[in-house]
């Protein structure tokens, strides 16, 4: 898993991003490498659609094969993400539903989160400021070592449409 964001950009990206199970991949592969066998029990889903789904994530260059071990006559596959953090290029209404989505179905399992949407007046200048404030307090937050609670964090700024008079 590179440092780098993972600039979505593709229309294969995109289409990646609009089904909300392969969020949750995502979500669970944040944790490390891990097999089919693995990500299907943690998601509580059948190999066949955790199989499917991967195949999807790693034609968008999303997820790739990280390294395998033999077992008992087989072969573990493991998988991983290919970034760290994602940053969206354009607006994709789809996209962003499927994401949005996902946050939602991750936010249930919290029993005490934190949402805030707030509506600022900001100057051009105020606005890039807070856009680069926000970016690196999530793009330097450090880990803390396996075994610790893994935490989701959803960062968005965006202009505000003017109001229909």
């Amino acid at each position: 898993m590179t440092d780098d964001p993972l600039e979505i950009r593709e229309p294969a990206q995109f289409k990646a991003l609009a089904h909300p199970f392969r969020h949750r991949l995502l979500f669970a592969l944040g944790a490390g490498p891990a097999t089919l066998s693995q990500l299907a029990a943690r998601l509580g889903a059948a190999k066949g659609t955790v199989a499917h789904h991967l195949a999807v994530l790693t034609e968008a260059g999303m997820v790739r094969p990280a390294h395998s071990r033999q077992v008992r006559g087989g072969t573990e596959r493991y998988h991983e993400r290919t970034f760290r953090r994602l940053v969206g290029a354009d607006t994709d209404a789809g996209a962003t539903a499927a994401l949005l989505g996902a946050y939602a179905e991750e936010l249930a399992g919290d029993p005490d989160p934190l949402v805030h949407l707030r509506h600022l007046r900001l100057t051009p200048a105020q606005a890039e400021r807070l856009r680069s404030t926000l970016d690196e307090l999530v793009g330097e937050a450090e880990e803390a070592p396996p075994g610790q609670a893994r935490y989701g964090v959803l960062v968005s700024l965006y202009r505000h449409p003017p109001a229909v008079r």
